[in-house]
């Protein structure tokens, strides 16, 4: 197939809110701080899981990747929003836009079997107490994260290239935010039942076969806890599991609207709002929910800030 620039234009109108004019200083502002608040957060995060030496297990491993995957997740698009809620000119090129394609879609998918991961090694702490180690030792879990980010890197490549192969047929206008595929595949010309079809079938293994296993765990799990004699017991296993729920409750649920229907069928603003949630909302509150319902990351922090600025 021939590439022209009738096919791919140079570069593309992100509309936004366009329609709502009054919204984009209230989100340039909402942005400006939960942007920086994101940053320091996961950064501390990755600070305290690698110089606390109580913090060097499995667990603070995955939170630590978790981490890294959101700030890179959100960095990959709130800049350039940013910078277009800043100014008048709304656009991004064409080649910027492919980049931003691969990297958002690479840590969500990323993100999708990571929390499946730490939901695995919750449940092989609780259920399997004396095999812990030996099972998730730390060679094993150097190699599932590995195994996790290649995943979620052939995935982006694949659905990311099928998608930009697509003719635009000189429409250079996307009612979206940022990038994003099932909103590149609403706006392509031509017959998309294909790329409709693939981006269902591989969201379904990232999506919906992830939480399957998750709440396979946490059934499995539950039963564990129950069983448990020691109230102390019994709070501090749920304490160490209802962080992570909560933060796969706030990713999925947005994830699933998004990507598990047909692109035709989304409502004007819900990718926007489902984009501002999972790449923004989600890895903003990440460090705080991980935070505040975990004593030892907290201790951690304490130490960490008392270091920096010298307290006693």
């Amino acid at each position: 197939m021939v590439l022209t620039n009738e096919s791919y234009p140079g570069e593309f109108i992100l509309l936004g809110f366009a329609d709502r004019p009054w919204l984009q200083l209230p989100l340039f502002i909402i942005l400006l701080i939960t942007y920086p608040t994101a940053l320091v957060g996961n950064i501390a995060i990755i600070l305290v899981s690698r110089l606390d030496p109580r913090l060097h297990s499995p667990m603070y491993f995955f939170l630590t990747n978790l981490s890294f995957l959101d700030m890179c997740y959100t960095t990959s698009f709130v800049p350039q929003m940013l910078f277009n809620l800043g100014t008048s000119k709304k656009t991004i090129s064409y080649v910027g836009c492919a980049i931003q394609l691969y990297l958002f879609h690479t840590m969500g998918g990323t993100e999708c079997l990571l929390l499946a991961l730490m939901s695995f090694d919750r449940y092989v702490a609780i259920c399997r107490p004396l095999h812990y180690t030996l099972i998730m030792n730390r060679h094993i879990c150097i190699l599932l994260a590995s195994i996790v980010w290649l995943t979620g890197i052939i995935f982006a490549l694949s659905e990311a290239t099928l998608t930009l192969q697509l003719p635009m047929c000189g429409v250079n206008i996307l009612d979206h935010l940022l990038c994003e595929i099932p909103v590149l595949i609403k706006t392509a010309c031509g017959d998309k039942r294909a790329n409709e079809l693939i981006l269902s079938v591989v969201c379904i293994f990232i999506l919906a076969v992830p939480l399957c296993l998750i709440l396979a765990s946490y059934i499995s799990i539950g039963r564990a806890v129950f069983k448990i004699k020691s109230s102390e017991g019994r709070k501090k296993a749920f304490g160490t599991c209802s962080s992570h729920l909560i933060v796969v409750l706030l990713f999925y649920g947005p994830a699933i609207s998004m990507y598990l229907q047909p692109p035709s069928s989304f409502s004007k603003d819900q990718p926007k709002f489902m984009a501002l949630f999972y790449g923004v909302i989600t890895p903003t509150l990440n460090p705080f929910i991980y935070t505040l319902r975990n004593k030892d990351v907290k201790g951690a922090l304490g130490k960490l800030v008392s270091r920096m600025f010298g307290f006693k």
